[in-house]
């Protein structure tokens, strides 16, 4: 269904475009009876194409002979039309480079834009959609320079239908919509308006919007009871084509059959646009054959098959092929099925068109069950093919649209304009710098306030510190003193007595010397065990002074569970060794541990957190987990509470993750860097 709409348009836009061309040759006579004589035998539709090209020459030759001035170069428009009526592709792209190449020399920029536009209409004909579209792009920029609105509406026209072509539907869908809100503004414009409709009613059917196709499709037909658009280019027709195509896809046939009927209906269809009238005898068919009515099958398939297979036209015969297997296999006659379908696949590689290729292997991945796989897999393939060539193409014409666009002056009074438009610029400058200076010195202001405010807060916190300090020093000098004493009136006292009573067994005869050497052994055994009880009492003492900031968490800790109903949880890794930690790591660690908590009673709503301080090579890592409602962390802006806690982990160079999603509680990591040691036992 594409691809026959793509051909319908494409065949629309090239009547339309001999239609106005044909028109433009009896606007301009030319001053020489025998180069108006050889023009008019050039265009004679009942001579032959020889006759045709040899008049033809024979004009140009007197033209070439001529001065290089607007009539000289109107003249050639006429030949290259008469090139382009003839289908002689070649020649006409001559004579527009000519054209092109005499218009820049003599700086007229009608006819520049105008020998673009044409060098457009021969590049779109031969698939050369880059040039196409650069030349086209060349052509729109003129006419925006020289303000020419009905032909900068026909040029927007003319890309709409370039990049439809190309799949690229959305920028196809703007460029008719710039040409509809130009032409709306213009009289007489009957013509062109039919095309925008037309091809806004094919691009929103591709796309699958029936409805909107619908709209536009009607308002065509409606733009068609104005009497100046030929009644031979057979748009009526054309417009209930396309609109039963609208009601196949949306799988009314019974609709869409009446509207081919009506098509077929119109005057002189047959002679005057035979291409056409195939296509409606071979959907008349298909949707007869989907509404299961027999009538005139499947010799109606056959008859638009032999209209299409004497003009050559590849994708009408791979269409009418496709249908007629699909009737043969529901006429469960396989074979002619797959005969059809293998025609079908066969012709479409001969054309550039993978669209034809593509409706072929789907067709024959039906009816060949054996070879279904094969055909699959190569329709993927295809498919994945054309879909990239489209995205490449769209990105193509976006590159040369952005590299190509230049803007220049208008008018003489823009350059007044601009000037003023510097000083309102210059004066918006002024003022979005004072506000920017405004802005930043408010936010050094608060960051001030804010560092005063740590400030305070870590001297409370080191005076804490201090204070628990100062009463470990105190109890660790009573534990001294304790141990002085201890070791004077107990070790070094009972010691004294032993080594006396040693030197007085020199005294005593040996086999009364052995017991009371025995005796003395045991005592120094107990004073060896008590010297070992002092040792232990001292590594007490170490301990204590260690678990200093343990104990201030602890008593965080205990605070948080006496006010709070939720279980709190924590646990220290025993190979942190803290009286290496700064009290700056400490202090900071504290009030993050204590943001968190509070974070956790005012939103978290959690039944257990979880507070883990580990060791890892070269960091310390503390884990704050809770059960609660957690937040989506994309959607919710850091507050205060994070903004802190991110604050004062970045001030120990350490880093802070958080992982969370509604529903799923939430996880806080910190990472603070630490010296290596630190993790580390003593050896």
């Amino acid at each position: 269904m594409i691809k026959s709409s793509q051909i319908l348009l494409f065949l629309i836009l090239i009547f339309f475009g001999c239609t106005k061309k044909t028109f433009f040759d009896q606007s301009v006579i030319s001053s020489k009876d025998s180069l108006k004589a050889y023009l008019s035998l050039a265009n004679d539709i009942n001579l032959t194409f020889d006759l045709k090209q040899k008049y033809n020459q024979k004009a140009l030759d007197i033209i070439l002979n001529q001065d290089n001035d607007s009539i000289n170069r109107v003249n050639l428009f006429k030949v290259a039309n008469r090139y382009y009526n003839m289908n002689d592709l070649k020649s006409y792209r001559e004579i527009s480079k000519l054209i092109l190449k005499r218009s820049i020399s003599s700086k007229d920029s009608v006819s520049t834009a105008k020998a673009y536009t044409y060098l457009g209409d021969y590049y779109s004909s031969q698939a050369i959609s880059d040039s196409a579209f650069m030349s086209l792009f060349k052509a729109e920029k003129l006419y925006v320079r020289i303000n020419d609105q009905y032909n900068l509406a026909k040029t927007f026209l003319s890309k709409a239908s370039l990049q439809y072509n190309h799949g690229d539907f959305f920028e196809s869908e703007i460029a008719v919509f710039k040409a509809l809100s130009i032409l709306k503004r213009q009289k007489n414009v009957s013509d062109q308006l039919y095309e925008c409709y037309n091809l806004l009613g094919i691009l929103y059917s591709d796309r699958e919007e029936y409805d909107k196709s619908l709209e536009f499709h009607n308002k065509a037909l409606d733009v068609l009871t104005d009497k100046t658009i030929p009644a031979e280019l057979q748009l009526k027709a054309t417009s209930l084509n396309n609109i039963g195509f609208v009601y196949i896809s949306m799988r009314k046939y019974g609709k869409a059959k009446i509207y081919f009927q009506k098509g077929l209906e119109e005057n002189n269809l047959f002679k005057e646009k035979i291409v056409l009238y195939a296509m409606l005898v071979d959907n008349l068919a298909y949707s007869r054959f989907k509404l299961k009515e027999s009538n005139g099958l499947p010799d109606l398939f056959f008859k638009s098959l032999k209209i299409r297979d004497s003009l050559g036209l590849k994708s009408g015969i791979v269409s009418n092929k496709i249908h007629l297997s699909e009737y043969y296999a529901f006429k469960k006659d396989t074979f002619r099925a797959i005969q059809f379908s293998k025609q079908a696949l066969i012709l479409s590689r001969t054309s550039s068109k993978l669209n034809n290729t593509l409706e072929a292997l789907q067709q024959l991945a039906i009816v060949d069950i054996k070879n279904a796989s094969g055909y699959s897999r190569e329709y993927i393939r295809l498919n994945d093919k054309m879909l990239k060539s489209e995205r490449n193409m769209g990105e193509k014409f976006s590159r040369i649209e952005y590299e190509t666009n230049e803007i220049k002056d208008q008018n003489s009074n823009l350059q007044e304009k601009n000037k003023t438009l510097i000083y309102i610029f210059s004066i918006c400058t002024l003022i979005g710098l004072f506000f920017y200076v405004y802005k930043t010195q408010q936010a050094k202001n608060r960051e001030l306030l804010f560092k005063q405010q740590q400030q305070i807060a870590n001297e409370d916190i080191y005076n804490l510190m201090i204070s628990q300090q100062n009463d470990i020093e105190l109890t660790r000098i009573r534990e001294k003193k304790k141990v002085a004493q201890d070791l004077h009136d107990g070790v070094l006292g009972r010691m004294f007595g032993v080594r006396i009573s040693l030197d007085s067994l020199d005294k005593v005869d040996e086999a009364d010397a052995a017991p009371k050497r025995k005796k003395y052994l045991t005592e120094l055994k107990n004073i060896e065990q008590d010297i070992r009880e002092i040792s232990h009492d001292l590594n007490r003492e170490k301990s204590e002074l260690i678990n200093n900031f343990i104990a201030i968490l602890n008593n965080l800790f205990e605070d948080q569970q006496n006010t709070y109903d939720s279980k709190l949880i924590t646990s220290f890794d025993s190979n942190i060794k803290w009286d290496l930690v700064s009290n700056t790591v400490k202090i900071n660690l504290y009030r993050i541990v204590q943001e968190a908590l509070q974070n956790c009673n005012k939103y978290a709503d959690a039944n257990t957190i979880i507070i883990e301080f580990k060791s890892e090579i070269d960091h310390l890592v503390v884990s704050i987990y809770d059960d609660g409602v957690g937040f989506n962390t994309k959607k919710t802006k850091n507050g205060i509470g994070l903004h802190n806690i991110q604050y004062r982990a970045a001030e120990c160079k350490g880093t802070v993750a958080i992982k969370s999603a509604k529903g799923e509680g939430t996880l806080l990591v910190i990472k603070i860097p630490i010296d290596q040691k630190i993790n580390l036992h003593n050896t």
